[in-house]
């Protein structure tokens, strides 16, 4: 008799995942050497590591790795301590190869179409028909280094309310996270470089991706119709093996898991350490558990939000980050702005984090953190004011160094 998986209650744990490249120490280019890594940690080469707690993964390209949760943690304190510990044991690691990891979303350089390497291991037949289809030379495909936050639902009441939390609260994130400014070595005028080209980088298939926002379905079987059975009649003139009909191969920036029983928000570039994606994480949960509870406006409400107002957000966010102005009156009242003029993202996320935090919402320690990132400016921003204007090799890797320097003592990045 076959027996259905357990199932953790809305907010019962939250999966968190951290990706960084592994570059040479000297001079900042990438190394694809994941895989000999992973068999210095565990002496073979695998997709897997478990330890303890945590566990490193393998990803589509050889010079990225993950760091996550093994299984949902049951609470985000005293996470980040142990996510930096990881990260210190791989740069011990990485050492013997001339090699160290580097945060932020993007290799500010990289030339994708020359220097990827794709995961030639276990897996591999899916990373394969990837590439086959759509090309994972690209910089939507190999370079982007982001963190994902996995939170749990059981059943159809639980799915519909987290699903429209999140929805509303996508097209904020760029405006807290961003943190890719430089592309093919120089500076775009986008704050989230990932997010702007991972938007089309299955325009071969555009079902797959969407708009990114994910489309207003608040029950399984409407998900499953409106969005899998969609991407899936597409995928097939493609993919005749079926090796991609999963719900994997939606590429939104939240994708349900219902084989999981969980949500997977994909739209937060990776930051310069540990404790700076653990305070973001925890103001998303502590966020959307007040969405859920109705906290500022009831769920009826958010569900409603249109998607073309919460498209035109999330890109503006994209582009300018914390500087996104945001005049849409029903979308301000779904996290409870007070004032009837327009907001700022930065003022919109101060007005949450304050609200938050008097009301025990969120612990002090984490409220520092994201008030680092609400008074000095997105990682994106500091990075760009870091570079002063000098958008040189020599500049890029003055500065990139110092962030690869965060990265290996814990610490936030400052221009």
């Amino acid at each position: 008799m076959s027996t259905q998986p357990h199932r953790l209650p809305l907010f019962g744990g939250t999966g968190v995942e951290l990706e960084y490249m592994i570059v040479d120490a000297a001079n900042l280019e990438v190394r694809p050497i994941s895989d000999e890594l992973i068999r210095a940690m565990s002496g073979v080469i695998q997709s897997d590591v478990e330890r303890g707690p945590f566990c490193w993964s393998n990803e589509l390209v050889l010079h990225v790795i993950e760091f996550k949760t093994n299984g949902p943690a049951a609470t985000l304190t005293g996470l980040a301590r142990g996510f930096q510990a990881e990260v210190v044991e791989a740069n011990r690691q990485l050492a013997a190869f001339g090699a160290r990891l580097m945060p932020s979303a993007m290799h500010p350089w990289m030339d994708p179409h020359t220097q990827t390497q794709l995961w030639p291991h276990e897996y591999s037949p899916v990373y394969e028909a990837y590439n086959r289809i759509f090309g994972c030379q690209g910089h939507g495909w190999s370079n982007l280094q982001s963190m994902h936050l996995n939170f749990p639902f059981n059943g159809n009441a639980e799915f519909g309310a987290l699903h429209a939390a999140i929805r509303a609260l996508l097209p904020l994130l760029p405006a807290l996270a961003a943190s890719s400014p430089v592309m093919d070595g120089g500076v775009t005028g986008f704050l989230d470089n990932r997010l702007s080209v991972y938007r089309t980088n299955s325009a071969r298939i555009p079902s797959i991706t969407g708009r990114v926002i994910p489309e207003p379905c608040f029950t399984q079987a409407d998900y499953e119709r409106d969005i899998l059975q969609r991407i899936y009649r597409d995928i097939a003139p493609h993919d005749p093996e079926g090796i991609l009909q999963d719900e994997f191969l939606n590429s939104r920036g939240a994708i349900a898991r219902f084989d999981r029983g969980s949500i997977e928000i994909r739209v937060l570039d990776i930051q310069e350490c540990p404790a700076a994606d653990v305070a973001i994480a925890q103001i998303v949960k502590a966020t959307l558990q007040s969405l859920v509870a109705e906290r500022w406006e009831p769920l009826a409400q958010i569900q409603r939000l249109p998607m073309d107002t919460l498209e035109q957000i999330f890109l503006e966010s994209c582009r300018l980050g914390e500087a996104a102005r945001i005049s849409d009156p029903q979308y301000l009242s779904a996290f409870g702005w007070p004032y009837s003029r327009p907001a700022t993202a930065v003022e919109l996320w101060r007005w949450v984090l304050n609200d938050l935090t008097q009301n025990a919402l969120l612990e002090a320690d984490t409220a520092d953190v994201l008030r680092v990132i609400l008074d000095h400016g997105t990682l994106a921003r500091r990075l760009l004011r870091a570079l002063g204007g000098d958008e040189s090799r020599h500049r890029l890797s003055e500065v990139y160094q110092r962030l690869c320097g965060c990265l290996a003592e814990g610490r936030l990045f400052r221009p």
